[in-house]
């Protein structure tokens, strides 16, 4: 290959990886976006301080593809539990974190 051949492809090749280092940070930026997408309606069933979990009856979980349901999930701070009572409704984020549906966000009405 000659010289002029080698330095195109190496303009080229910097090129395209410059491009893909940008695309994650991209990604970052819209996070705060989707999160805000993500807020889902609901009413608190039970808060169980004890093992740190909330029951909702939700309505669907777009981010996570859920239909409506009632259902248990974690919390991501214990100091949630003290913000809600059973029968509150509510606007809450759930997301899967290490394989278990997590509240990450939650506002009473």
């Amino acid at each position: 290959m000659n010289r002029f051949a080698k330095t195109v492809c190496a303009v080229a090749l910097s090129a395209c990886t410059s491009l893909v280092l940008h695309l994650p940070l991209a990604h970052a930026a819209d996070a705060h976006v989707h999160a805000a997408d993500a807020m889902s309606e609901g009413e608190i069933r039970k808060v169980d301080k004890e093992n740190g979990k909330l029951t909702i009856r939700h309505g669907e979980l777009k981010n996570l593809q859920m239909p409506a349901m009632t259902m248990v999930f974690r919390v991501k701070d214990r100091g949630m539990l003290d913000a809600v009572k059973t029968g509150d409704k509510v606007a809450f984020v759930a997301e899967d974190i290490g394989g278990q549906l997590t509240v990450t966000e939650i506002q009473t009405k």
